[in-house]
């Protein structure tokens, strides 16, 4: 017995091609989780400063919490644009696409990192 299955969204991801090897979906999937991960990690990282009162300057304090609250969106919002494009080039059997933001994402992240050092040095 074969049962209707409602449409898959977003269409624009499930609506191309042929349904791909479902360990390569499932490892798409996982590898989006652990971004969002991330992204809830950094989250935290930033309500730990602003709770803390870390640093104790409050300007370089909210400055450091709106980077990271701002890493944190761009982290989640690549996340779900680099699922989506990776299922469909799995779908249309075409080359995975590139991670041009990984050099935005490790820039900020050393930025924010000497913000707070300096700022803890100052202390």
């Amino acid at each position: 017995m074969h049962h209707e299955r409602a449409p898959r969204r977003p269409h624009r991801v499930y609506d191309v091609g042929q349904e791909p090897d479902p360990r390569f979906s499932l490892a798409n999937e996982r590898t989006f989780l652990a971004w969002v991960r991330t992204s809830l990690a950094v989250i935290a990282g930033a309500v730990a400063l602003h709770s803390l009162k870390l640093p104790e300057t409050v300007w370089v304090r909210q400055v450091l919490v709106v980077a990271l609250l701002a890493i944190a969106c761009l982290v989640a919002m690549t996340a779900a644009t680099r699922w989506a494009r990776t299922e469909r080039a799995m779908r249309l059997q075409e080359p995975l696409p590139g991670f041009g933001s990984v050099w935005v994402f490790s820039g900020g992240i050393v930025v924010v990192a000497v913000l707070l050092a300096v700022a803890f040095a100052l202390l």
